[in-house]
């Protein structure tokens, strides 16, 4: 199971594994532009017992939605009773946040509970190394027996699929996170860009709402992340993209870290036109 949306990747590879019974669980509420909560719970117990079902770490993708703690706890009492088998995709720590103790609460929060998982964890954003395809799959696992057998299976799996990984990528993230001094640097540069992030959501709610842009505008700040569920529709997403050459899905997923100081004003501008002339 995965959330409805989710990474468009996240679907594409379940098919390729043939899985059959692919379910996706309720997410985003399109009436408060936050977490369909209740629906995500209903449809976690309506799901098989024993079901793998796919959880984002932080900075949901794509809707920049993420459970409170509270509703993460509650999360984890609902997959321990379903014995459900937790795979946490971690593609943006410290990206979320600027901190990477506090985008790792859910993750480390289950393995406090006991709970057996896998973490898909990707260093292409946090450290800037898209093309290099680097990150690591950490295993949760409950007996040091269940450990080994799992790693034997990874073995096999890795042998048929790529043998040898690329090691470049790999090296620059090993040095950086044993060098204290590196390590260092590196935790003060994805503060940097988490907290430009967030300054540009706030900008852009603050100049929307200046604009008296139709609708409540508080959802962009409440998400966070890279990207953010705007709640506009196909018709103005078509619209920006004809008559101001401002390109996002047609979701209405923009990416944030596309905006800046120099754009703000003419984004929002845009957006406040396309509001107010397309209603549908």
């Amino acid at each position: 199971m995965s959330s409805a949306p989710t990474w468009g990747n996240h679907l594409l590879m379940f098919r390729h594994l043939h899985y059959e019974d692919i379910r996706e669980y309720r997410y985003w509420d399109p009436s408060t532009k936050g977490l369909d909560f209740s629906g995500m719970l209903v449809d976690f117990r309506a799901a098989p017992d024993k079901s793998v079902v796919v959880l984002h770490a932080c900075a949901h993708n794509p809707t920049g939605v993420d459970p409170s703690h509270e509703q993460w706890k509650d999360i984890c009492k609902v997959v321990q009773e379903k014995k459900f088998y937790v795979i946490f995709d971690c593609a943006y720590q410290g990206f979320a946040s600027g901190d990477l103790d506090k985008d790792a609460w859910a993750v480390r929060y289950f393995v406090s509970q006991g709970v057996e998982l896998f973490i898909a964890q990707s260093f292409a954003k946090n450290f800037g190394l898209y093309n290099e395809r680097v990150g690591n799959l950490c295993v949760v696992a409950a007996t040091p027996d269940a450990l080994e057998r799992i790693k034997s299976q990874v073995k096999l799996i890795v042998r048929g699929n790529y043998s040898n990984p690329p090691a470049h990528g790999a090296r620059v993230v090993n040095t950086t996170l044993r060098d204290p001094e590196l390590y260092s640097e590196w935790k003060g540069c994805i503060k940097t860009m988490a907290n430009r992030v967030l300054a540009m959501r706030k900008a852009l709610r603050d100049r929307l709402e200046a604009l008296g842009t139709p609708g409540k505008w508080n959802h962009i700040t409440d998400q966070i992340g890279m990207f953010s569920y705007t709640g506009l529709t196909q018709a103005q997403v078509a619209y920006l993209v004809e008559h101001y050459h401002i390109y996002l899905m047609k979701s209405g997923r923009v990416s944030m870290c596309g905006l800046s100081t120099s754009n703000l004003d003419y984004v929002a501008k845009a957006m406040h036109d396309a509001i107010t002339k397309i209603t549908t």
